[in-house]
Formats: C-alpha cells, sequence, structure tokens
C-alpha cells in the first residue's frame, strides 16, 4: 500500500515539475534532483543518458556513446530501469536476481551513479570477485559512461590502482580490496552505496564481506546496499538481511533468457568428458546453424590441451567438409590478455562470401583459477549454476546446450546450489580479518552460514601459532601487519619475517604436444632441495632476461604469471637479496618455516611414504616435485588428493629450524608421543650436546688466555 502511494506522489511530480531541454543539461545545474525527494528519478535518469551533454564531463558525447547506448537499450535489466529506481529510493538494502548476459553487472552501477548526480559525496562502490572481470568491466563502463577509465570510473585490485581522488564516482575493486580498506576504515564512510557483484559465487571474502556490511547498515542509515546474483537463489539473503528487521529486502527479478535455449542431454555417462566435449564441438561446428560454442571447462591446463586437440583434430576434417563448415578459431578465456581477445572477435575481419566460422570460447568458471585438472578431482556442478550457464546460450538469439550428462544425472546427482566457500575453506583469513575489524565475539559473529566450531578452532589455534593472535585472541601487533597483506596468513608471516634472514600460480607452461621438451626445459632451472627455490631460480633468470616473453616462450614458461609476480614483489615487498646465492637459499628455506611450520612431513616407513606432523596422514611427494633423494623432512605447500595423498611444492628443511622458529607449536614436552617426537628429541640432545661441548671449548680457551696473559 506504501508503496503504491510513493508511486503516485511521485507521478504527480513528475506533472507538475519544470520542463528542461537537454541542452540544458550540464554540471553546474543540478536538473537532476527530483523536486519532491531530491533524488533523481528515472525519467531524468533517462534524460541524462540522452542528452547531448556529458553531465560528468559537460562535453558533447561521442558518436561511440551513442552506439553503446543503443546496445545497452536492448539489455533486459535496462527495462527494468524503473522498477530498481522505486526499490532503490523506499529502501537499505535491494537485490537484484537475472541469469548471466542480462546486463546488471554494467548497468546497475551507472543508474546508481546518475542516481546521485551531481552530488559530490554520492560515491558507489562496485565489489566484484576477481582482478581480470574488474579491470575489463570498469574499463567497459567507463567507454559506456563516455569517460575515460581511471577517472570518473575507476578500479582498485590487489596490485593495480587506477583512480582520481576527488573525481572518482564509481569505482570497481576486489572483494580482497574492500576488505582491507574496511580494515583501517570500518564504517566506509567514503561510499553511499556498494555494490556486491557475484554473490552467488559464496567465496570467503564475500561472506565475510557481507556479514560486516550487514552490522555496518546497522549503523549508517544512510549507507544503501545492493546485492547483484547470476542466479535466482536470492531467498537466502532476503532472509539474512530481513532478519529483525521491520520489512523484508525487496528482490528485483530480471528476466531470464532473451531467447529460448533447447536443453539437450547424453544418452549415456560420459568416461572421459574432455574427449566427449571436443566431439560435441566437431559436431556442432558441422551440423549446427551459425553462431560460437561456449565450452566450460575445470582449469587452465585442460583448456590449453583442449584447443590444441580441437585445432588439430579440425584440420584432419575432409576438405569438402572444411570448405563447407569455415573456420574454427579456439579462444582460451583465463587471462586478462584473453579477455580481450573474446571482446575483440578474431572472425570479424572474415571476408564476405567465405564459408562462415565460428569461435570456440573455452572458458572456465573462474578464468583465473589455480586448479590443475591433472592433479585434483573434478566435481559437478550445482542445478542452479547449469542454468546460469545455459541462459548464456539464449544471449542473442535462439540458442541450444548441450550438457556432457544425462538427464537422470542432472535429477538425482547434482546439488540445487553450490555449497560456500567458507564452510570448506581455511578460516584464518577471514579470522584475522573479523578481528581487525574489532570483533571480539568470534562464536557469535553473524555469518550467512555458520562454519564448524572445529573450522573454528584450527583456525585460532593456527593464528595463534603464528602470533597473530595471543591467548586471549587479541590481535597482535604482528597480526595486525599480517592482516593488511593479500595472501594467506602463513605466507603473510614468512613475508614479513624475511628481511631477518635477508631474502625472501603455475609458471610451467607444458603443451601436450611437447611435454618432453618442456620437462627438460624446467630441468635446467631445478634446484633439487626445493620447488620453491626453483620458483625463485625461474624469476631471477626471468629478470636477466629483461622480462623477455620470446624468452619465456622459448623456456616454457608463463610470461603473464612471472609479470604478475613481479608486480606483487615491486608493490608490497622489497625482497632484499644477498651476493652469495648458498646463503639466500638457505635463508629462503629459513623464512618459509617461520610461516608454514605446520605444513611440514617426515619420511617414515616406505621409502616413498611421508607422515604429515599436523595429521598424521601418511603421504607422498607428488611425480612433479623433482626433490632430489627424498630428504627426512619437508615443507610443502599443497595437499592434494588423486590416486593417492601427495604433497606438492615441497622444500628440504632442518628440524633444528623447527625447534629453533616455532618453538611453540613444536614443544617436546606437549608433543604428541611417537616417532616424530624421537625423531625431533634426538636432534634436540645433538644440539644441546653440541652446545656444552662448544661451552667446554670456550671456557679452555679462556683458561688458556689467562695463562698467556700472566706469562706476559
Amino acid at each position: 500500500m506504501a508503496g503504491r502511494k510513493n508511486r503516485k506522489k511521485r507521478q504527480q511530480a513528475k506533472q507538475t515539475a519544470p520542463s528542461t531541454s537537454t541542452h540544458e543539461l550540464v554540471p553546474d545545474e543540478p536538473v537532476l534532483n527530483d523536486p519532491v525527494h531530491g533524488r533523481i528519478v528515472e525519467d531524468r535518469v533517462r534524460m541524462a543518458l540522452e542528452s547531448d551533454i556529458n553531465p560528468l564531463t559537460g562535453c558533447p558525447h561521442t558518436a561511440q556513446y551513442k552506439k553503446l547506448l543503443a546496445e545497452r537499450r536492448n539489455l533486459p535489466v535496462y527495462s527494468k530501469m524503473d522498477e530498481f529506481f522505486e526499490l532503490f529510493l523506499e529502501n537499505q538494502i535491494v537485490i537484484v536476481a537475472g541469469f548471466p548476459g542480462d546486463g546488471k553487472r554494467t548497468q546497475i552501477p551507472q543508474f546508481v551513479c546518475h542516481y546521485y548526480l551531481p552530488s559530490p559525496t554520492g560515491k558507489s562502490n562496485v565489489h566484484e570477485r576477481q582482478r581480470t572481470p574488474t579491470n575489463a568491466t570498469a574499463t567497459r563502463v567507463a567507454e559506456e559512461m563516455d569517460v575515460e577509465a581511471g577517472k570518473h570510473v575507476g578500479y582498485a585490485t590487489d596490485f593495480e590502482d587506477m583512480l582520481q581522488p576527488g573525481i572518482t564516482l564509481l569505482k570497481y575493486m576486489t572483494d580482497d580490496k574492500l576488505l582491507r580498506e574496511a580494515m583501517n576504515d570500518p564504517d566506509l564512510t567514503d561510499y553511499s552505496t556498494i555494490i556486491l557483484d557475484q554473490v552467488h559465487e559464496r567465496t570467503v571474502a564475500t561472506d565475510t564481506l557481507i556479514a560486516h556490511i550487514k552490522s555496518l547498515l546497522k549503523r549508517r542509515s544512510d549507507l544503501k546496499l545492493v546485492l547483484l546474483f547470476a542466479t535466482l537463489d536470492a531467498l537466502k539473503f532476503q532472509k539474512y538481511f530481513s532478519a529483525g528487521a521491520r520489512i523484508m529486502s525487496p528482490i528485483l527479478r530480471i528476466p531470464d533468457c532473451r531467447y529460448p535455449v533447447e536443453i539437450f542431454y547424453t544418452q549415456e555417462p560420459q568416461l572421459d568428458y574432455l574427449d566427449a566435449a571436443i566431439r560435441t564441438v566437431g559436431m556442432i561446428h558441422l551440423k549446427e546453424e551459425s553462431g560460437d560454442i561456449l565450452v566450460f571447462l575445470t582449469g587452465p591446463e585442460e583448456i590449453d590441451d583442449a584447443c590444441e586437440r580441437i585445432e588439430r583434430e579440425f584440420k584432419e576434417f575432409s576438405n569438402g567438409s572444411r570448405d563447407a563448415c569455415g573456420p574454427l578459431v579456439c579462444i582460451p578465456w583465463h587471462s586478462s590478455q584473453q579477455w580481450r581477445r573474446v571482446l575483440d572477435d578474431p572472425l570479424a575481419s572474415q571476408t564476405v562470401g567465405e564459408p562462415s566460422g565460428r569461435n570456440v570460447i573455452l572458458a572456465t568458471d573462474t578464468e583465473e583459477t589455480l586448479a590443475i585438472v591433472d592433479f585434483c578431482l573434478v566435481s559437478p556442478i550445482s542445478k542452479s549454476r547449469a542454468g546460469s550457464r545455459s541462459c548464456l546460450a539464449g544471449w542473442q538469439k535462439f540458442g541450444k546446450c548441450f550438457r556432457l550428462y544425462t538427464e537422470r544425472d542432472f535429477a538425482k546427482e547434482l546439488e540445487e546450489v553450490d555449497h560456500p566457500d567458507i564452510l570448506t575453506s581455511n578460516l584464518a583469513i577471514p579470522i584475522l580479518t573479523i578481528v581487525k575489524f574489532g570483533v571480539k565475539d568470534l562464536v557469535n559473529f553473524d555469518w550467512v552460514d555458520t562454519p564448524s566450531p572445529e573450522a573454528l578452532m584450527r583456525a585460532l589455534e593456527m593464528l595463534n601459532f603464528l602470533a597473530a593472535l595471543d591467548g586471549d585472541g587479541n590481535l597482535t601487533t604482528l597480526g595486525a601487519i599480517m592482516a593488511e597483506f593479500p595472501v594467506d596468513p602463513r605466507l603473510a608471516k614468512a613475508l614479513i619475517v624475511s628481511p631477518e634472514f635477508k631474502c625472501i600460480s603455475n609458471v610451467w607452461v607444458r603443451p601436450s604436444d611437447q611435454k618432453n621438451d618442456a620437462d627438460q626445459s624446467k630441468r635446467k632451472f631445478t634446484i633439487f632441495e626445493s620447488n620453491h627455490l626453483t620458483l625463485l631460480n625461474v624469476y631471477n633468470k626471468y629478470i636477466e632476461s629483461g622480462q623477455d616473453e620470446v624468452w619465456c616462450r622459448n623456456h616454457y614458461l608463463s610470461a603473464q604469471v612471472l609479470g604478475e609476480a613481479h608486480t606483487v614483489r615491486t608493490f608490497d615487498v622489497d625482497i632484499v637479496s644477498t651476493c652469495d646465492p648458498n646463503k639466500l637459499y638457505v635463508a629462503c628455506r629459513m623464512t618459509l618455516v617461520c610461516g608454514f611450520f605446520m605444513q611440514v612431513a617426515r619420511k617414515e616407513g616406505r621409502p616413498d611414504n611421508y607422515l604429515t606432523v599436523k595429521d598424521n596422514q601418511v603421504v607422498a611427494l607428488h611425480p612433479s616435485c623433482g626433490v632430489k633423494d627424498r630428504p627426512e623432512w619437508v615443507l610443502f605447500h599443497e595437499f592434494v588428493l588423486t590416486t593417492r595423498l601427495y604433497i606438492r611444492t615441497v622444500t628440504e628443511v632442518s628440524a633444528e629450524w623447527l625447534l629453533e622458529f616455532a618453538p611453540q607449536y613444536f614443544d617436546l614436552e606437549t608433543f604428541p608421543s611417537g616417532e616424530m617426537k624421537r625423531a625431533l628429541q634426538r636432534v634436540l640432545d645433538k644440539k644441546m650436546s653440541k652446545v656444552i661441548i662448544t661451552g667446554k671449548a670456550d671456557r679452555r680457551a679462556k683458561r688458556k688466555e689467562k695463562r698467556e696473559a700472566l706469562n706476559r
């Protein structure tokens, strides 16, 4: 009832408001303010969008702007502008739910930005889950708003800021970046609206942000929150934000696929889904009507392998079939350069009259995923995610979706929605973050999904051993510094202590048809005592080459990953090196022990068996490690499960270092009994005997000096 009354008031206001011609719309004349509400409304926003003058710059709009505006009008979300403003005016929280491709990621922030014009205090923040879409989306929105990226529309990621203080009104940033801003300014006073994109992904950082912002909204009645979902599973968040509130947060639902999508299933389960995907691509190219193909795979290595196989097998088609089908261009989609390549369309230059070709875009849900298919178990997606993917096929015309599993498996085996990461991940990072926020009651912290008490205790134990929290759970000085680093607390600790020792993404490229050459090249860089030092050696050689991309290709190395490593190094940490490589390598290994002392294993039993210190898991070194002579003690970075339990990215360490740099964790008075304790005790006894012998030698030397002095 109240909504209808407010709508009627606004309609009357529109009728009585003085008319304004479009050429009068300049920044110095705040004509965008509604005479009743003091805010712009949908008709004034449309006036601003269709004006010949850009209200942000005061300059005439370009032809490119008008072309993009025509495209924007065709987006499903654009037709919901009136409804969005109605909800945005009347509510502190608005939930927008729709499928991928509806335009909400680019258009909703622009609606909000125009809502606040010409107020200089109306700064909006858009959270993105990852760095690549953050940069690309901000650049696209700046183009649509006819401004230069980095000025009125900017972005901020872990290692790159493109902003102009005092001018930037719309700021795209990653969840980690926004979390670290909130550590220093818990009330986020710079922002009038926060827009969280891809909320359905339920990453640990996103859930932490949501919980913090929920408490913040109670303190800041002027702050607005917009949640963007790429699925229609928004009811849970509506209930979460409405708990204890007088009214429910509204949900604006965007129409799903603009065109119908026909769904196909396999008749039988597929033993090799990658092979099935490649065969399906060939079938579509030969038999289906024109249109590009989007294939979802699990990781970069699998994508690159599929690209090579598709291009190789396509060349083996008959000449007649090839001429009839036209070219087939594979586009791997898992890096910033390839993101731009998708937008540029390699077939755009095709000559008229040639057989129609296709782009085959091979992508992951997370284009910068760290998953490597050779080493990780593949798990099914959820029904919700499957629905989002199929909707992409109906974005521009009638589409088809080929699911490489049976209809029965879809109904019986797939979960309704994805499990949130907060329930399965290490909680050390979010706990350190919320303690930095000033939260004292960790047990009753208002998560969307509450983690188990066991997971919470494990995280607190780790942070206590790392000296980030004291015995009462309070943040230490070291912990406050660790929280500022955009990395795991264990790595943050290693980086912080690295100056004391004067030191400090998969870099290897392994094409399926050149694996032997790639392995031989890798051996040239290998330092057998440590995979970590091998990576450091690669980085140093990369710098010596002048950061040459050709050198990287010749040595089967990823120029992108090495370039990012160099950015991280220059942005966050000044690594102090020593002239002696041997001393440097020992110092690096000691530094790693300071942060990763809980991830240590000792050789036991069979020659290839190791026993982890923390959980007493029997594991083996992964075949890719390349560590020489199976050292007694190793520190590992990853724990993976394939045909058996493996540890990967390992470094040989000394038991003496464990006792010296992590005495609280390796306290032999409280350490569990067993062969591990006995081995550490032997090391300690040996060290103490050296101290005693050294002490006796020192006393003998002093007595000798006294006698010589008396004789003189």
